[in-house]
């Protein structure tokens, strides 16, 4: 019986992993905009790292009151 490779090397999908991962990514993205309505772009944004976190900042006031307390 011949041995067949591995799909990692005969897939041409999977040998750019650039390419996978974007693919990869899209497919989780459309999957989970099915089942929780938020926009596929909006998760693809998430999944890849380009969102942009707001940091939360402390008022002067509310750390000086605090610190009295």
């Amino acid at each position: 019986m011949k041995k067949l490779k591995p799909l990692i090397e005969t897939n041409p999908y999977l040998s750019n992993s650039k390419k996978y991962r974007e693919a990869l990514i899209l497919s989780v993205a459309s999957s989970t905009s099915i089942e929780t309505g938020a926009s596929v772009e909006t998760i693809v944004r998430t999944l890849s790292g380009k969102t942009k976190q707001k940091q939360a900042k402390k008022s002067r006031v509310t750390t000086t009151q605090s610190n009295k307390a």
